[in-house]
C-alpha cells in the first residue's frame, strides 16, 4: 500500500492547484490515456476509516507526477485527520482493461390455442428495458472514457486560456457504497474485490450545461470457490463529481 504523509498530501494538493492556470505544465503532467490503479488493501483502508456514504479523492502533484488520494470522511462531511493516506500515481496501463456487464432480458414465448385446443399461433419475443437496444452503464463507461482520451487536451486548453484554470478540478467526491463493499454475493459464489481502476471520462452535465471530467471507479472481482480461486472478470463502475464545480454537495 503506497501511503504519504498528511504534510506531503497538503504540498501534493497545493502544487497541484498551482499548476490549473497553466496548459503547459499539466499537459506535461496527463496522459488521457492514463490511470490510477487502487489495490484491495487501499480500499480496505478506506472502508476500516470512512464513516460517511462518500469519500474524498484529492488530486495533486507528488516528485513530478500527478496522484489522486484517497480521503475518509466523518459522517459531517468533514475529512479524517490523521498520519497518512493512501495515494496512487498516474500511469500507463499494464495490460487491457476490460468492462463487462451483464444484461438479463425477459423473453416472452406465446402459445395460442383455439377453442377447439388447436395451435393457431407461436411466437416469441424479448423483453428490453426500453424500445431498441438499452443504454447500459458500460455503455457510458466507454463513451465517457473515450471522449477524455480523445478531448481531454483540448477541455484543459479551453478552461486554462478562457477561465485560467478556475473551473479545473481540485477533487472528486465519489460514492462509497458499491466501491467499499470489498465482497459481494450474486447468483454465483461470493466474489472479492482484488483492485480498482480509477479513469478520467469526460461527461455533459444537464444541471451544468456543459461538458464536465469525471473520475469513473472501475472495480475488478474474483470468484472464491472451494477448489481456489477463478478469475471472473465483473466490473461495477462509480461515477464521481468533480469540485468544482460540485463543491459542498456532501
Amino acid at each position: 500500500m503506497s501511503i504519504l504523509n498528511r504534510e506531503a498530501c497538503e504540498a501534493a494538493i497545493i502544487e497541484w492547484s498551482n499548476c490549473c492556470s497553466e496548459y503547459e505544465l499539466i499537459k506535461r503532467l496527463i496522459s488521457t490515456n492514463y490511470v490510477f490503479n487502487f489495490d484491495s488493501s487501499e480500499i480496505q483502508w478506506m472502508k476500516a476509516e470512512s464513516k460517511n456514504n462518500q469519500f474524498c479523492t484529492e488530486i495533486g502533484v507528488y516528485q513530478g507526477a500527478l496522484i489522486a488520494i484517497l480521503y475518509p470522511m466523518d459522517a459531517e462531511g468533514q475529512k479524517i485527520i490523521i498520519d497518512g493516506y493512501p495515494y496512487s500515481t498516474l500511469q500507463e496501463l499494464q495490460q487491457n482493461l476490460i468492462l463487462q456487464e451483464t444484461a438479463v432480458y425477459t423473453v416472452v414465448k406465446n402459445a395460442v390455442l383455439s377453442k377447439n385446443l388447436e395451435k393457431v399461433d407461436d411466437s416469441a419475443d424479448t423483453s428490453f428495458p426500453v424500445s431498441g437496444k438499452p443504454v447500459l452503464a458500460q455503455d457510458k463507461a466507454v463513451t465517457a472514457i473515450e471522449s477524455w482520451r480523445n478531448e481531454g487536451m483540448m477541455w484543459f486548453y479551453r478552461e486554462c486560456t478562457e477561465f485560467g484554470g478556475d473551473r479545473i478540478f481540485r477533487r472528486f467526491y465519489a460514492p462509497a457504497q458499491d466501491i467499499l463493499h470489498s465482497t459481494r454475493q450474486k447468483e454465483e459464489p461470493k466474489q472479492t474485490l482484488t483492485h480498482i481502476i480509477c479513469s478520467f471520462g469526460l461527461k455533459y452535465s444537464d444541471v451544468y450545461g456543459r461538458v464536465l471530467p469525471t473520475l469513473i471507479f472501475i472495480s475488478f472481482y474474483e470468484n472464491l470457490e472451494d477448489n481456489g480461486s477463478i478469475k471472473n472478470i465483473s466490473n461495477t463502475y462509480d461515477w464521481s463529481h468533480a469540485c468544482p464545480p460540485s463543491c459542498g454537495i456532501i
